[in-house]
């Protein structure tokens, strides 16, 4: 289940798993990782996707037994591998993909979704406070429009499960209309774009692992 981040500089990061397999092996993480470069680079058009594996600190020796021995395949494999990625990176757009089993990545995802409605609301009730502040709210209204746009689920529509025959998306329990829209906008890419097709192909390639 591939979630799409927004970053810092712009580029969306696709983070998988976020929730549809909580145990998982380190051959699981490198397929993982292969799915979600495709994705990247045939969906949302990143020429060579750096791909990171989420961990608790930036040393090949940190983290959990599962993220040090998918270390060696995803270094093994034909993709753009940078290495171990800290939880921050989720939007510091220092990598286009980030790996990680789907209990971490579900977490990060409900986290995140927290994040984001506590800050909308601290900034509606700070903006309110005062008559100023309202007028400033008033001048620098497109800023705080596109700000909602960048960190609002419904922009990015459903996540996509990757590596099912067919086109799956999963849209939130909560999802409005736009939501919708953009749920439909996302499975028209995912199936214009052969992803099935080259995600068959590339995993044939890398079966060893």
């Amino acid at each position: 289940l591939s979630g799409v981040f927004p970053t810092h500089k712009g580029t969306p990061v696709v983070v998988l798993d976020v929730g549809a397999n909580v145990d998982c092996e380190p051959q699981m993480l490198a397929q993982f990782a292969l799915m979600g470069e495709i994705y990247s680079r045939l969906v949302l058009k990143v020429a060579k996707p750096r791909v990171g594996l989420l961990s608790i600190g930036e040393e090949e020796h940190r983290g959990n037994a599962l993220t040090r021995d998918a270390t060696p395949l995803l270094k093994a494999m034909d993709i753009n591998f940078i290495g171990n990625v800290e939880g921050r990176d989720l939007y510091s757009g220092h990598a286009d993909v980030i790996v990680c089993d789907g209990f971490v990545g579900n977490v990060a995802l409900k986290v995140s979704e927290g994040l984001v409605d506590m800050i909308r609301g601290m900034l509606r009730e700070s903006l309110q406070a005062t008559i100023a502040r309202k007028m400033g709210y008033v001048l620098a209204r497109s800023a705080f429009t596109d700000f909602k746009k960048r960190v609002d689920y419904s922009e990015y529509g459903g996540a996509p499960l990757l590596g099912v025959k067919g086109v799956c998306i999963i849209c939130h329990g909560r999802s409005d209309a736009n939501a919708m829209k953009n749920a439909v906008r996302v499975a028209a890419d995912f199936a214009s774009s052969n992803m099935n097709q080259r995600i068959e192909e590339e995993l044939r390639d890398v079966v060893k692992v």
